[in-house]
This record gives structure tokens, C-alpha cells and sequence, in this order.
């Protein structure tokens, strides 16, 4: 195996596919990068076994062949490389780098050990512009559940329904204590499904985007196709396969309150600094803070106490229509939901302090929802 390639373009591929190597004791080739050359074509490629990432690296080539090796030894060996030339040749279970006066061998493993990725063929394709992508991920990922006691809810609930011409693509993540949504209309036309995404599958696409952020002549969509039991994200030169989460996601739409018998705009920046005022005095473990949204005075209050710490109480400036409620909630599922949001001023609804609150971006044409469930005293 012999081909050369400039600094840049090798560092990139290997940015893009390095990532996602796992460090498995019974698997060492795990920590490698596939290198393969076939008819004339240069590909990278590192699998998890739940995930793998292709990329088709530019380059000249001379001779076919394959091998693998350390991914993080040879991404870090690439990025103090001169932006000059590189010629790679590989032998056996080594290949030997040269670049400018810089050379080494690297020692591998035979790519006969290397996991097979399997071709997914799919004709349930959605093009999705790169940045809704962004925005629609960045506004629920930060929600799923952490442990794997619900599977399902390690994902993000993917939902596609026709709507006129084109396809309302819906995203949903939850850890069962909040829930975020986001709304996005896409051109193309629908097949009508749900498919729950591991919510690290789409991290890492969103970070193989930003990789490309600079570049000039990048695609405007990714491409996602759906099989049974399998999604395939196609981005130019990159391709990422991973399984779905199988089972049924909660019916989440039943827990959203229709009517509401108090509704506050306010200030999102100022209610932010609020609630983190709030939070050098909440519990330790219950991250407690008590919102009283005083209607007659047009005033949110928040407050928290700590018999080891003392008492804190904020008040917000807040355009109140509704009775006077009151609700704790754990301050961390709220700031995180509120610094997502891309909006000055904000809506928050409630019923009582044992209903779920709702907030939402002032902004009418905001697809966002995010719901935050009490802490019930």
C-alpha cells in the first residue's frame, strides 16, 4: 500500500474519524483506523461497534491495500506535521510516514482483525439543511437520560408526519424529570416514521459538521437514510452508521398541559441570572429553588434556602396575566433549557406547584417547547 496527500487533508480525515475509537481491553483494534486503498480510492475508517465513520481522504495513490493503525498515535503524530507533502507506505502490520524532514513507523495490527462495516441500503432518505440540522439537535440533545435504565430514553425521538408538500421533521428528548421538542419543516416529501437516534450518534454528527465549518465548498445538506434498525448520515466525503434504539418512546404529548392558570413573560437574561443567584443557595442534591409568580405586582420572585448556607430571594420584573402561583423546580433542568433558547424574552405557564411548567421563546414562530416537571414538596 503506497499513496501520498497533503497535511491538511489528512489531518481533517483523520479529525473526522479519529473520535470515535473505544478504548476495549478484549478489542485493541478498536483503538485503530482502518487505512484502505481500492481502486484508487484512499478511505479512513474507526468503528465502536455501535457506530462507525468513513471518510474518503483526497490523496494520490500507487498501490492497493489495507491496514490499521493506533488512531489517536497516528492523529497526534499528522497534527505536528509541516503543512507540506506526506508519503505514507504500508507493509505487513507497519507503515512508514514521511514528511518533510520528519519520518517514523508506526506499528499496526492486520486489517483481517478489523470489524466489518456493514453496507446499509436504504430508499428512506431525508435531506435536512445543515444548519436546521444544528439547530434542531442543539435544542433537545442536552435532555436525553444519562443511564440506561430506559434505553429508549437515551435517544432522541425522531418523528416525520407530511405536511403539505414537504415533511414536519419533530425532535423530542427526555430524561423523564424535563423534555425538550423542536419543530422543523423540511422540502422533501415524507415516508411517515418515528426512529429513536442514540443521542452520542447525533453528537457526534453534529461534531463531524463543525470540522467542515471552515471549509468553502462544503455540502448545504446532511443526508439521512433509514433502514430497519440502522440510520446512515451521509456528508460529503463522511459517512456514519450506527443502530437505532429499539422499543416505544413515551407518549409524551399527554403530560403537556392544554390550559394553564398562570402565564409570565420575562426577561430571559435577567431570569437566568436570577435562577444562578438562586442556586449558590439551593440544596446540595435537590437543586431546589422556589418560583412565585406574584400577579398583582407584575413580579416573578426566586427563591432558595440552605440551613448551612443561608437564604436567597431574587426579583424579576415580569409581565404577569393569571392567578398567583408558586412551584420549586431543580434549577439545573431550567437553566439548561432556558440557555438554548435564542430568544430575549420568554414564556413561562403553569397550573400548580404539582403540574408540569412550560416554557417556550416569546417568539411566535419558535417551534420550541421545553417542559420541566416540579419538585413536589
Amino acid at each position: 500500500m503506497k499513496f501520498s496527500c497533503t497535511r491538511d487533508n489528512l489531518y481533517q480525515s483523520l479529525s473526522v474519524v479519529s473520535h470515535l475509537t473505544s478504548k476495549n481491553v478484549n478489542l485493541p483494534i478498536l483503538q485503530n483506523v482502518l487505512i484502505k486503498i481500492e481502486d484508487g480510492i484512499i478511505s479512513l475508517s474507526t468503528t465502536n461497534l455501535e457506530m462507525a465513520i468513513g471518510c474518503i481522504l483526497r490523496g494520490k495513490t500507487e498501490n492497493s491495500g489495507e491496514i490499521t493503525i493506533p488512531s489517536k498515535l497516528f492523529f497526534d503524530y499528522v497534527s505536528l506535521l509541516p503543512n507540506e507533502n506526506i508519503n505514507i507506505k504500508g507493509e505487513g502490520s507497519t507503515i512508514d510516514i514521511s514528511c518533510g524532514n520528519f519520518k517514523t513507523r508506526i506499528n499496526g495490527l492486520p486489517s483481517s482483525d478489523f470489524p466489518l462495516i456493514p453496507v446499509v441500503k436504504s430508499d428512506r432518505t431525508y435531506q435536512i439543511p445543515v444548519e436546521t440540522f444544528k439547530y434542531l439537535i442543539s435544542r433537545v440533545i442536552f435532555a436525553v437520560a444519562t443511564n440506561e435504565v430506559r434505553p429508549e430514553l437515551t435517544g432522541i425521538f425522531i418523528q416525520m408526519e407530511k405536511e403539505g408538500e414537504g415533511t414536519k421533521l419533530t425532535c423530542v428528548a427526555t430524561d423523564s424529570y424535563r423534555l425538550a421538542e423542536v419543530v422543523a419543516v423540511l422540502g422533501s416529501e415524507t415516508h411517515g416514521e418515528q426512529v429513536i437516534i442514540p443521542a452520542k450518534t447525533l453528537g457526534e454528527v453534529n461534531r463531524i459538521l463543525a470540522v467542515f465549518n471552515d471549509e468553502v465548498d462544503i455540502p448545504s445538506h446532511v443526508v439521512m437514510n433509514l433502514s430497519d434498525g440502522q440510520v446512515v448520515f451521509r456528508y460529503g466525503s463522511v459517512e456514519l452508521i450506527s443502530r437505532t434504539i429499539e422499543g416505544k418512546y413515551p407518549d409524551y404529548r399527554q403530560i403537556i398541559p392544554k390550559q394553564f392558570q398562570t402565564k409570565a413573560i420575562l426577561d430571559r437574561g435577567e431570569f437566568m441570572k436570577a435562577i444562578k443567584t438562586a442556586s449558590l443557595f439551593s440544596k446540595n442534591g435537590l437543586f431546589d429553588i422556589n418560583l412565585e409568580f406574584l400577579s398583582q405586582e407584575g413580579k416573578v420572585s426566586v427563591r432558595s434556602v440552605d440551613s448551612t448556607r443561608g437564604e436567597n430571594i431574587t426579583v424579576c420584573v415580569a409581565e404577569i396575566t393569571g392567578q398567583t402561583n408558586t412551584v420549586a423546580v431543580n434549577y439545573r433542568y431550567l437553566l439548561e433549557g432556558l440557555n438554548v433558547m435564542n430568544t430575549d424574552k420568554i414564556v413561562f405557564q403553569m397550573i400548580d406547584a404539582g403540574n408540569p411548567c412550560i416554557i417556550r421563546p416569546m417568539d411566535e414562530l419558535s417551534s420550541e417547547l421545553y417542559i420541566v416537571m416540579p419538585i413536589k414538596q
